[in-house]
């Protein structure tokens, strides 16, 4: 297996074994053998014949000229890989890169799979269909970016390397051979001389010694990259430091992983998969985080230091590069058409383009004059027969498209010359073929830009276009209004006699525009003069050397670039005979254009690499083609550092066909500046140029070394040749002033000449920018006045003034500060077996920019038959390859279903839509690899947490002195009570209800409404008395209950839930209200009723019959012990019998009730409320909202704890006003219940839920218009609070308003309040006090726990309410909740509260004293230590406001900001989880929900999908991206579920624990879930 890469040309193998070695290859290209046995039975072949020492030295042959004997061998490998499906793209082959990826994953090999793989749901993904195929290859990126010969041999050869160790592989690589993405060695041949094969053997393995040692130092002639003598011999050595390998230790096995996270058995899928990716994250990471700083208040990102060893320029200064003059000819014609015309008149029969049909055979020849007269008929059409004659539709110097297909390039060339010869711009685009085709709005965009109205196109053509129903053209996305014209001849007009069409000598005017895409996909014009099309056109010919009447093969697209400048302009002004060969042909055949080259015996052919690839791969089906006749095969994208490959292999292929080498002549062009230089035909003998072998780590950095340390990451590049005919070429720094460069040193490419582009068409301001760059020297002078044209190529100018391209601007990545090209990484990628995972070699590179720099990410198809497995395998590869390679880590790699990615017109993959897809989450991917921990290296230092090494008395002192005062605040005071003989009344609930029955019978205290809004069941004071009787009695009797008793009361809300807690208090005995369980999801619920029964040590339970049956049930006793219930009363029929006696309690500190609740941790909470407590809160509401007998107020909430349990239970009996119950279930059978009760019975104070309000805002948000018409009118509603403990849901209270603005409802009326456990009520929006006030906050601030406010919109601000006014007799303290001191109104910490109704502590089975004392009855560690308060254990801050309170003094406003225990400490800052969830919610439309917790160090989301599961994997980068760029943090997990996966309890909170405990315990079912390693 070591020798997959062994040059077979170097051995002598008997006839014998090669026919064995291609059966192999036969049956593996078959797919009857698998890899693995091929490697097997090949390795077993060779292993007689292979010397030990050449194991590694792969590629070491010399130039494929001098080994012919190559041929044989290579030439079946390369057919057979075609049959077996096409399934890599060839532009990026190189057999040697390939295996430098090999090495440099065997480096890898070790710490197999250490990634743990995403969880996905199968039902998630279908796979598209690949029917809809693509050509054998399109390319992967656009089209045109080169065809690469692959690099394949590799991963086997790197499987190999297992069995040795990397350092073994590492020294040998310095050893030996010389990396060139070819086969062939390129020292061999550097100083002009050509050795014989055995001597270059030897002689280049010492080479690589010396160079291994040298490295360039400035020297005045540019550093020869491509000599074989190395300059100068005692240079500085730099080497790379020791890179630490990511991964196990040999000694760590894969199942120790698994075992246990600090003592936690992992017993789960997910835990494990967790655990082991802890373990990798535990693991260090290269390259180490240096030191980060904060600048100011401005938190800023870290910007990694200069590392010393980075290779900076040292050459001199460039000296601009002139091309050879332009000659002058004598019979050069004044302008285009004067060329065309004189042919058409001259040489009339002779042939100028031979179109083919989709068979590849000729379909019809244009002769140059048909050509004439056509074009004159279309001109004189244009100008003289569209509108009437004196108002034609056409001037001259208009601009029109012409939208013509591939195949049809008669036509074409028909409407080009005919546009030219009536003097109108034509503007050739794509054929639009649908209204969602990638990038049709950006044409739209060119053609508004040109100002485009009218359409030139053939009749086929025109059918073809899509439709509207009444059978108009349609109005295509982004596009202007356009007339269609068809040019077919039998509707052209023969120009009269006394017609000739102008033809001025050539001028700047416009003659043309062509179109360009840039990096963004904006699609700009080009605008080409006259005069530059007339120059351009002499300077090919003069380059090529064109002679008239020759012939050429044209492969490229006739409408833009080299076929258009060549195929189309060049060829007329030389009466060439062009013979074009569409794509669709190629794409049946791809060796039509080699067939085509021998039957018309070519002079000259025009091809990508693609094609050279595609030839190459079908070769067997030709034995007799002949490519003698060729003096020129211009490779149109010879610019692509990769296309290198594809020429010596094409030449190793064809070269037994006539090919001659020095006939190969890559060239280099942009839209700008044309064709910036090309290769010149050769003379047959003379040595072919060498090429540079070039260090890719100096490339990152910009500066070019000879590749002598690591041959994995060497980039062979081939020369373009030298500048066009009079142009001047310089070199300059890609970005910033336009300054040159040193002569060792990357930069872009800029051209003077007459014959490139004059401008973007109608975009001023970005023309200045490209095509008037004034290069300046290092001191920036400029170094003259003539304008250059930035080209958008990077290169250098190597010896002899060849000029040398590694890459194109658009596809440059900038990470952290290096330079990386988006083609080198698809060639890597490539290089990575993708055979089982990548379709046909489709993969796009781009970069995205979050937090601050630009981050890799690649997009490849995946073939439609790859498994999880493979995928998975395959992705964790890539990144150790690139890592390796290129040194540069990946944010993301997705693979996304065969045939799914945005094309461009020829088929290879629209980058910039795709990353417009990706960053609208509209990509659909169905594998994803997110890996921010090793690329994202710019995070803020994390917060060092300072010792308190200062006393919190001092910090207090400090504050004052500071001027900052302490944050506190507190209520009115509740004020003495005047009527002594009402107080011993009012001193107990049970006291005051019978009271009320005695005074005012009658008066209707409770009102329960049904979903039709129909009081179904009502309560006068007596009523409620004798029902709440008649319970004590049923509880003596039946219960056998004594004092002090806890009992169950079981009920849904209502009526009876009121009288049977009365009832409990005339028994003496505690109530303990509890959610029933839901009939539909008893095996959720019940468990809940379970533990409260338990806990509170119930004597019995209190419920209605219905209840009671389920209690009993079966489906019950699946999910609880239904034998071990306490005697359970159902009080619907109870007897008439009152009690002997009624209880009262001997003092007012004893028990009234148990409140029990779950909070947002998941923790089962049980406080008690004794008998003061609820007489001073119910006091202290009846004081803040003004309640009365006479008043009535509506509650929609759940009546089972905190407050909501007080205003439903209580208030109405203590303060004596009406209350009207609607259960919060009815709204989901009558939405508008809730709006129409307040309008129907004119309610001033109203309790919601925020489950509630969401309800109303989701579901009557857009019936608005309908509720007016029902009369639903809300300007009655003075307050509307929500009952809530936690922190204000501003974006909700704030829609709810603007919604039901309409319907009268005040935007002061909705406000918030706030309860903890300890303290059921602290604030509550009455009807006295200021409205509740907003700030903004700064979140950076707040992570730190401090309180800056900002400006509303401001960058980083979060808005905060106040959660409504401190009630009376209530004061707070904000505390420090570590040093327990107090704290200054600046800063964030816990909320303390003191006042008559704070809860008397917790009810626990155990009674845990310790934090008893320390949740209820706690001191301040200094300043007033004498106060008792009780810890909220939520966050937040005091801050005085303009505004005035009842007394005139400024109002002290209280901001809750989130829970102390759910915050979650990362990077030694706080973070509210509700501020994550807020910046995840908004990411994608599809997101309905989220929750975020950490798992030790990692931070997981959870996001439910709302939309189709496609879109789940769409959401993980979103989702990522969002994250880090609002809050700085690296999401750790992101699991996306179904909607209603996070739990919420009866409050509508998100219990973030529970959810986090069902995750840890795979018990989420999720859709996918991904682990961002």
């Amino acid at each position: 297996m070591a020798d997959r890469g062994v040059d077979l040309a170097a051995l002598t193998l008997p006839k014998e074994v090669r026919e064995q070695l291609a059966e192999l290859e036969l049956e593996l290209s078959e797919g009857d053998i698998t890899q693995k046995g091929y490697e097997k039975k090949r390795a077993k072949l060779l292993a007689p014949f292979v010397p030990q020492t050449q194991n590694l030295d792969v590629g070491l042959s010399s130039d494929p000229t001098s080994t012919p004997n190559a041929v044989p061998v290579a030439a079946p490998r390369q057919h057979r890989a075609h049959r077996s499906g096409g399934t890599r793209d060839d532009r990026y082959r190189s057999d040697i890169h390939t295996e430098a990826v090999q090495a440099a994953l065997a480096r890898h090999k070790e710490e197999k799979m250490a990634l743990p793989m995403p969880t996905k749901r199968r039902s998630a993904f279908v796979q598209s269909p690949a029917e809809n195929c693509t050509p054998p290859d399109t390319s992967s990126a656009s089209e045109d970016e080169g065809s690469l010969r692959r690099r394949q041999a590799a991963i086997s050869a790197m499987l190999a390397q297992n069995l040795q160790s990397p350092e073994y592989w590492i020294n040998r690589s310095v050893q030996g051979s010389s990396t060139s993405s070819s086969a062939s060695s390129t020292l061999s041949h550097g100083d002009g001389k050509t050795h014989n094969h055995s001597h270059s053997q030897g002689q280049t393995s010492v080479l690589a010694d010396v160079l291994a040692h040298t490295r360039i130092e400035s020297s005045s002639v540019p550093p020869d990259v491509t000599s074989t003598v190395p300059q100068d011999r005692n240079s500085r050595v730099d080497l790379p430091p020791n890179i630490a390998v990511r991964g196990m230790s040999r000694g760590q096995s894969r199942s120790s992983m698994m075992d246990t996270a600090g003592g936690v058995p992992a017993h789960s899928r997910v835990s494990t998969k967790i655990q082991q990716l802890l373990n990798t994250l535990k693991r260090p990471k290269r390259p180490p985080l240096s030191e980060f700083f904060l600048d100011d208040s401005e938190e800023i990102v870290e910007v990694p230091q200069p590392d010393p060893n980075t290779p900076r320029p040292e050459g001199r200064q460039i000296i601009p590069v002139k091309g050879e003059p332009l000659g002058v000819v004598s019979n050069w014609p004044p302008a285009l058409q004067a060329a065309l015309a004189r042919w058409g008149a001259t040489q009339a029969k002779s042939p100028a383009l031979t179109a083919l049909d989709i068979t590849g055979k000729p379909l019809y020849t244009l002769t140059y004059g048909k050509l004439w007269s056509r074009s004159l008929k279309l001109a004189y059409t244009l100008l003289n027969k569209l509108g009437t004659k004196n108002e034609p539709v056409l001037k001259p110097g208009d601009r029109v498209a012409l939208v013509y297909p591939n195949s049809d390039p008669g036509m074409f060339w028909v409407a080009f010359y005919g546009c030219l010869l009536a003097e109108v711009i034509p503007v050739p685009i794509e054929v639009p073929l649908s209204r969602k085709d990638a990038g049709s709005q950006q044409i739209g965009f060119l053609l508004g830009s040109c100002g485009v109205g009218l359409a030139l196109t053939s009749e086929v053509c025109l059918k073809g276009l899509p439709k509207t129903q009444n059978g108009e053209i349609m109005q295509f996305k982004g596009w202007p209004r356009l007339k269609w014209v068809v040019t077919d001849t039998k509707y052209l007009t023969k120009p009269s006699k006394d017609w000739q069409p102008h033809i001025p000598t050539a001028n700047t005017d416009t003659a043309y525009i062509e179109y360009k895409a840039s990096k963004e996909g904006t699609v700009m014009g080009v605008a080409v003069s006259k005069i530059s099309m007339l120059t351009h056109c002499q300077a090919l010919t003069q380059a090529c050397n064109y002679c008239e009447g020759e012939t050429l093969v044209n492969v490229l697209d006739f409408k833009k670039d080299s076929g258009l400048w060549h195929g189309v302009l060049t060829s007329v002004m030389n009466r060439i005979h062009t013979i074009s060969v569409p794509y669709s042909v190629m794409k049946a055949c791809p060796l039509s254009w080699v067939q085509r080259v021998h039957v018309h015996k070519a002079r000259v052919a025009l091809v990508k690499c693609r094609d050279l690839h595609w030839a190459m791969m079908a070769h067997r089906d030709q034995k007799d083609t002949n490519l003698s006749s060729l003096r020129m095969l211009i490779v149109a994208d010879g610019a692509n550092p990769w296309s290198v490959s594809s020429c010596d292999a094409f030449l190793n292929v064809f070269q037994s066909h006539g090919l001659k080498p020095e006939m190969i002549c890559p060239c280099a062009s942009s839209p700008e500046a044309m064709t910036v230089a090309i290769r010149r035909p050769g003379v047959q003998g003379a040595p072919l140029p060498a090429r540079a072998i070039l260090s890719m780590a100096g490339l990152s950095h910009g500066v070019i070394r000879v590749n002598t340390e690591d041959k994995n990451s060497a980039l062979t590049v081939q020369d373009v040749g030298h500048v066009m005919p009079g142009a001047l070429m310089c070199i300059v720094k890609p970005d910033g002033p336009p300054m040159l460069c040193k002569t060792d040193e990357i930069g872009e490419i800029v051209l003077n000449s007459r014959a490139g582009g004059t401008m973007y068409y109608g975009l001023p301001g970005v023309t200045k920018n490209t095509f008037e760059v004034i290069p300046v020297n290092s001191g920036g002078t400029p170094i003259g006045d003539v304008p250059f044209t930035r080209t958008g190529l990077l290169g250098f100018v190597g010896p002899g003034s060849l000029v040398f391209v590694v890459g194109k601007i658009e596809g440059l990545l900038s990470v952290s500060g290096r330079r990386h090209n988006a083609d080198d990484l698809v060639a890597t990628a490539l290089a990575v077996e993708p055979v089982k995972t990548v379709y046909r070699g489709r993969i796009a590179v781009f970069s995205v920019t979050v937090f601050y720099d630009e981050r890799i990410v690649i997009v490849a198809e995946q073939r439609p038959d790859a498994n999880e497995e493979d995928s998975f395998q395959w992705m964790s590869r890539v990144l150790q390859a690139i890592d390796s390679i290129h040194q540069v880590g990946l944010y993301c790699l997705a693979l996304v279903p065969a045939n799914t990615l945005p094309k461009t017109p020829l088929g290879g993959i629209h980058v910039s839509e795709t990353k417009q897809h990706f960053l609208e989450g509209s990509l659909h991917p169905c594998n994803i690899l997110m890996c921010p921990h090793t690329c994202v290296t710019n995070l803020p230092k994390p917060r060092q947490k300072q010792p308190v090494g200062v006393g919190p008395a001092s910090i207090m002192v400090g504050n004052l002195v500071a001027g900052k005062r302490i944050a506190q605040a507190s209520g009115r005071d509740l004020g003495l009570i005047d009527d002594q003989e009402q107080s011993r009344k009012h001193q107990f609930l049970s006291e005051a209800l019978q009271w009320r029955a005695q005074t005012d019978p009658d008066h209707v205290l409770y009102m329960l409404l049904n979903a039709k809004g129909v009081a179904v069941s009502t309560a006068t004071c007596s009523q409620l008395h004798k029902r709440a009787e008649k319970i004590t009695a049923a509880l003596l009797e039946r219960g056998g209950i004594n004092t002090g008793d806890n009992v169950v009361l079981l009920y849904p809300p209502g009526i009876d839930l009121i009288a049977s807690f009365y009832g409990c208090l005339y028994a003496g005995c505690i109530p303990v209200t509890v959610r029933p369980p839901h009939p539909q999801n008893l095996a959720a619920t019940l468990p809940t009723v379970r533990m409260i029964i338990d806990v509170s040590k119930a004597a019995c339970i209190l419920t209605t019959q219905t209840l009671m049956k389920t209690l009993r049930s079966k489906e019950a006793a699946a999910s609880v012990n239904v034998k071990t219930w306490p005697n359970i009363i159902d009080t619907d029929d109870l007897p008439r019998k009152r009690p002997s006696h009624i209880y009262k309690p001997p003092t007012a500190e004893m028990l009234a009730y148990l409140d029990f609740s779950v909070s947002t941790t998941g923790m089962l909470t049980g406080v008690k409320i004794s008998h003061s407590a609820v007489n001073a809160l119910c006091r202290s509401i009846k004081l803040q909202c003004e309640l009365y007998s006479s008043r009535q107020i509506a509650i929609c909430m759940d009546p089972y704890c905190g407050l909501g349990f007080v205003l439903w239970c209580m208030s109405s009996v203590y303060s004596g006003h009406q209350s009207i119950l609607i259960p919060p279930m009815e709204l989901e059978t009558s939405l508008p219940l809730w709006l129409s009760t307040l309008s129907q019975y004119k309610i001033r104070d109203t309790f919601c839920s925020y489950s509630v309000m969401e309800l109303c805002t989701k579901g009557l948000g857009t019936q608005t218009e309908a509720l007016k018409a029902r009369g639903v009118n809300l300007s009655c509603v003075r307050s509307c609070v929500v009952i809530a403990e936690e922190r204000p849901r501003l974006a909700l209270t704030q829609s709810f308003s603007k919604l039901f603005k309409d319907l009268g409802l005040s935007p002061r009326a909705v406000s918030t309040a706030f309860g903890a456990r300890v303290n059921l009520a602290i604030c509550l929006q009455g009807t006295a006090g200021p409205d509740p006030s907003t700030v903004y906050v700064d979140m950076k601030s707040l992570r730190h726990d401090r309180v800056r406010l900002v400006e509303r919109g401001a960058p980083q601000s979060l808005p905060l309410m106040e959660s409504g006014t401190i009630l009376p007799g209530v004061r707070v303290i904000i505390v420090n909740p570590e040093t327990r001191g107090p704290l200054g109104d600046s800063h964030l910490g816990e909320i303390w509260v003191s006042s008559p109704h704070n809860a008397s502590g917790y009810y626990t089975i155990y009674g845990e004293e310790s934090l008893q004392a320390d949740h209820f009855n706690t001191r301040l560690s200094f300043g007033d230590t004498e106060t008792l308060w009780a810890r909220t254990g939520y966050l937040g801050f005091v801050r005085r406001t303009e505004l005035l309170d009842a007394s005139g003094d400024r109002h002290d406003a209280l901001f809750v900001v989130g829970s102390l225990d759910e915050t979650l400490e990362l990077r030694g800052l706080r973070y509210h989880p509700i501020d994550i969830e807020t910046s995840v919610s908004r990411a994608h439309r599809s997101i309905a929900e989220s929750a975020v917790f950490t798992w030790t160090n990692l931070l997981v989301v959870v996001v439910e999908l709302s939309g189709s599961e496609q879109e789940a994997l769409d959401l993980v980068p979103l989702v990522t991206n969002v994250v880090l760029k609002e809050h700085h943090l690296i999401v750790g997990v992101v699991v996306i579920v179904d909607p209603g996966v996070v739990p919420i309890n009866s409050r509508g909170e998100k219990q973030r624990m529970h959810l986090r405990d069902s995750f840890l315990a795979d018990q989420l079912d999720p859709i996918y879930v991904a682990y961002n390693m």
